[in-house]
């Protein structure tokens, strides 16, 4: 009490929301308030529901990789604006606005590093940038990292989150679609195992390309995972969808998916896979 006492005679109401707010957080699955360090703690997933938040890139990569062992590769990589797309502002503007937004060039990251000892590549998508949509040097970055993982036997762990194909770059973008299933040809040649884990959400051309490809496919709790949202198939064939349609578990249930791993428990998931992949 003495130290609420002090805040109380110091600052403002206002002052005191807000340091409320960053100091505690309210969980939209239970509606259990916790300390927001228990959240950020525990890789932004609810401690009492275990509710998933998005999580940024960097920290998949704390979560999953070996301390000191991570290698981001191709970082330096920028879209350039091939169409002049405008819609309510240059695509240029949306770019940089990204950038600055997210700390990155692009919706990827990728690299190399090691799981428990194991070298592996890993892929990441950022879905704050431009929601992971995938243009041009998403595709390009994504291509890069198969080809070193064929080359270099590194097991390949995909992210994806993503809205899809990127828009403002046209057709350019749809054909990195058949670009990245091309290069997963290359995996299956060299025998390199392939693991790809779905995000909230995973949907439109990234969903309808590589997503599914993984030697075994995983997703998160709850995740949102499709082509076309629900809304505009239910606009398109005037029907009402199932309950929970499009969601980790209803794949699951329909053979879509080979497992649902909550976040915390995917760094121990991969790691068993790839012993039954490399080790037995």
């Amino acid at each position: 009490m003495g130290w609420m006492a002090k805040k109380k005679i110091t600052q403002t109401d206002g002052e005191k929301r807000t340091l409320a707010e960053g100091l505690f957080r309210r969980c939209d699955g239970c509606g259990v308030t916790l300390e927001t360090e228990d959240f950020t703690g525990n890789f932004e997933v609810c401690p009492a529901c275990s509710h998933h938040y998005p999580l940024a890139a960097q920290r998949w990569v704390e979560l999953l990789v070996d301390p000191g062992t991570f290698i981001e590769y191709d970082a330096q990589l920028r879209a350039s604006d091939p169409l002049g797309f405008i819609d309510q502002k240059p695509y240029p503007e949306r770019v940089a606005q990204a950038i600055r937004k997210s700390g990155a060039n692009d919706a990827l990251l990728s690299g190399e590093g090691k799981l428990e000892g194991r070298p592996i590549e890993l892929v990441v998508f950022r879905f704050e940038f431009l929601g992971g949509s995938m243009g041009s040097v998403v595709g390009e970055k994504l291509a890069r990292a198969i080809e070193r993982a064929a080359e270099s036997k590194r097991p390949l762990i995909i992210l994806s989150a993503s809205g899809g194909a990127r828009m403002q770059e046209g057709t350019l973008s749809l054909m990195q679609m058949a670009k990245s299933v091309s290069a997963i040809r290359l995996l299956r040649e060299a025998r390199v195992p392939f693991i790809s884990y779905l995000r909230n959400p995973t949907t439109g051309g990234v969903s309808a390309s590589f997503a599914f490809l993984g030697d075994v496919n995983f997703a998160e709790p709850g995740a949102l995972i499709g082509f076309a949202g629900p809304r505009v198939i239910e606009q398109t064939i005037r029907q009402k969808l199932p309950e929970g349609f499009q969601r980790a578990e209803f794949l699951l249930e329909h053979g879509m998916l080979d497992a649902i791993v909550p976040r915390l428990e995917l760094r121990g998931r991969i790691a068993q896979t790839l012993r039954h992949f490399l080790d037995e």
